[in-house]
């Protein structure tokens, strides 16, 4: 969808009142022989086969058709986008290997992603039968041994499985073309033993027995050493065995590789590995990258936060030297306490681990065991915490990625489904720069091995006829057989109540208001009912602070302000210039029972009332008669 001018912010504003967005170890070493195709879980596309798909083009045309019919009738009452141009972003995370395949190989490649970015987002906020997502990450795409390439072995350079350099520049142009940010996976932690760095410090090391040590007496290089070798001063080489060090065969040497043998772990404190990563950043940075998800960054200096923190602030400050706009997120998987603290680098993101998988806050609120208010005292909990470490953080909320267990299998029988729907809206409903997984909009499953949880998108099911049969991916090489627990997205796409069109409408309910993203939580504990399983909180931006006494500042249609009651914090009707609706009511149902809520009963609902949105996972939907509230089962309805 389009960025929109702030002239176009200021004018929707006010129509829109007026009409009513390793990774842990990664254990699995890649077979590094060429991938044989996998005959049982795809079909050979011949010659022949690529031509009658061709022919299928108009069949394919009539079912984008239905797809967009249905699309439509299910949006056509909804309030105009607003979508804003900063780093509160709804951003899709693509494997490269599983996504689209353009050639036939059985690998999907970055053509393969270009082709497909209509799916993620058109261009065009008119229409409503792309996703919404205006930012991807792409995972690890320069060459690599293994099928996951969190090995590098060329850090300026485009896996060939993937394509070249000029498919990447056209991917690039394309999703700016669509006002989509293109972020990619930057892997510092370590490197590939394949990597010529590594193999000429090894053959180094091996051909000069006679060292004792690569450090003089104040630990310095020894400049003899260094001058002949640079490169053994660009890894963690030492004669002395130790816990997460790895022998250097034909040696007495050993080397850090806290993940795997085949990932030796880079010095960063080097002077010369840093101008290495200078020049790797300038180099995307110069090809329009917006920025970089940065991988396993608890590891940089393992067990020492202090010096990841030192390095992450002069990486932060760098980059963004380079690209003042830059956009960087970090993956650290571990306690929420840590990753807060890694705010103070200047980093704006990093993941949200106590929101994310099977026992997260999300899940657990899903399937009913926690209640809804307590997903919002926890937002709030964590906005104050992140907020006091960096004023100017960007929370990064998902819900799976590519080290866990997909989402679907998170949930069992009866109503699955709408654990999955709901799990899915929690995570679009946080604030900060929401991710999310490719096939996560589709209920896709996949556990257990790594190989597993990045299975090929379903575009659509083998043997289905459709054009999109020829992208579909077989997947690495080492997944198991499984079935996908819900139709492949051409199915879907025709079912109003499908998970993907609930997804798209979770999606556009985040890009129609711009609080969501931008706003702080505050939970509605009057209006919560922990037992009912009824949660409400207000996401709030800054819009009306103008008294030091009171409640809630409360404004007409006009903006005019008619009284006030209590703290001072936008109420519902409250206007932002840019925002649109600078206040919201979010309630959330997750019992298994239609619930009724007077919302009269909280000072900040004010006169008039409306149903500004709603989410839900069925044909039943919500309703506002005055200031009674009726969400059915699995609903969330948005109130301003």
């Amino acid at each position: 969808m389009k960025k929109r001018v702030l002239a176009a912010f200021l004018v929707s504003a006010f129509i829109l009142s007026a009409c009513q967005g390793k990774s842990a170890p990664e254990a699995d070493q890649a077979d590094t022989d060429s991938q044989e195709s996998v005959a049982d879980t795809r079909e050979t596309i011949s010659s022949d086969a690529v031509a009658e798909s061709n022919m299928q083009d108009s069949n394919n045309a009539d079912s984008k058709n239905v797809e967009s019919t249905v699309s439509t009738s299910s949006s056509e009452n909804l309030p105009p986008l607003n979508v804003l141009d900063d780093k509160y972003r709804t951003t899709y995370e693509i494997f490269v290997y599983s996504f689209a395949d353009s050639n036939g190989d059985g690998i999907g490649d970055l053509k393969g992603v270009t082709d497909k970015l209509d799916y993620i987002n058109d261009g065009d906020d008119s229409t409503d039968t792309d996703l919404g997502c205006n930012q991807i990450w792409l995972m690890p795409i320069m060459p690599s041994p293994t099928y996951h390439k969190y090995d590098v072995v060329d850090y300026k350079d485009i896996d060939e499985q993937y394509g070249t350099l000029e498919d990447f520049d056209n991917l690039v142009k394309a999703c700016h073309d669509r006002g989509i940010k293109v972020i990619i996976d930057l892997v510092l932690n370590h490197t590939s033993s394949e990597h010529p760095w590594f193999k000429e410090a090894k053959e180094y090391l091996k051909n000069h027995s006679e060292l004792d040590s690569l450090y003089g007496e104040n630990g310095g290089a020894i400049p003899e050493i260094e001058s002949e070798c640079p490169y053994v001063y660009y890894y963690n080489f030492t004669k002395q065995q130790q816990t997460g060090y790895e022998k250097v065969n034909g040696t007495d040497w050993y080397y850090e590789a806290r993940f795997w043998s085949g990932m030796p772990d880079l010095n960063l404190s080097s002077t010369a590995v840093w101008n290495e990563i200078t020049e790797i950043t300038q180099f995307w940075t110069d090809r329009g990258v917006d920025g970089y998800r940065l991988d396993a960054v608890a590891y940089y200096y393992t067990d020492n936060n202090e010096q990841n923190i030192e390095f992450m602030t002069r990486f932060n400050d760098m980059v963004k030297s380079q690209n003042d706009n830059a956009y960087i997120v970090g993956e650290a998987w571990v306690a929420q306490s840590t990753y807060a603290d890694y705010y103070t680098s200047g980093i704006d993101s990093f993941f949200d681990f106590d929101f994310s998988g099977s026992e997260g806050m999300i899940a657990t609120v899903a399937r009913g065991k926690k209640a809804p208010v307590l997903f919002a005292k926890a937002m709030a909990q964590e906005e104050e915490l992140y907020e006091s470490k960096n004023p100017d953080y960007v929370n990064a909320p998902f819900y799976t990625n590519h080290d866990m267990a997909r989402s679907a299998g998170y949930f069992v029988g009866r109503g699955s489904d709408n654990m999955v729907k709901m799990s899915g809206a929690l995570n679009l409903l946080m604030g900060g720069n929401a991710f999310v997984y490719y096939g996560e909009e589709l209920g896709m499953k996949g556990s257990g091995k790594d190989e597993n949880k990045r299975a090929p998108m379903q575009w659509t099911a083998l043997g289905s006829g459709s054009a999109d049969e020829s992208i579909m991916c077989d997947g690495p090489k080492d997944m198991e057989k499984f079935e996908m627990p819900y139709p492949a997205l051409d199915e879907q796409a025709l079912d109003p109540y499908s998970i993907y069109n609930y997804y798209k409408k979770a999606i556009r309910l985040r890009n129609t208001f711009p609080v969501i993203a931008r706003g702080k939580t505050e939970p509605i504990e009057v209006l919560s009912d922990e037992t009912s399983g009824v949660g409400a909180f207000l996401r709030y931006g800054s819009t009306g602070l103008s008294s030091d006494s009171g409640d809630y500042i409360v404004f007409d249609e006009n903006g005019d302000n008619i009284g006030m009651d209590g703290v001072v914090k936008p109420a519902l009707g409250a206007k932002d210039p840019l925002y649109g609706e600078a206040a919201l009511l979010i309630l959330i149902n997750n019992g298994k029972d239609t619930k009724t809520v007077d919302l009269s009963k909280w000072s900040g609902t004010g006169n008039n009332p409306e149903l500004a949105f709603e989410l839900n996972v069925g044909e039943e939907s919500s309703a506002l008669e005055g200031t009674t509230l009726t969400i059915p089962s699995y609903g969330i309805a948005v109130v301003k």
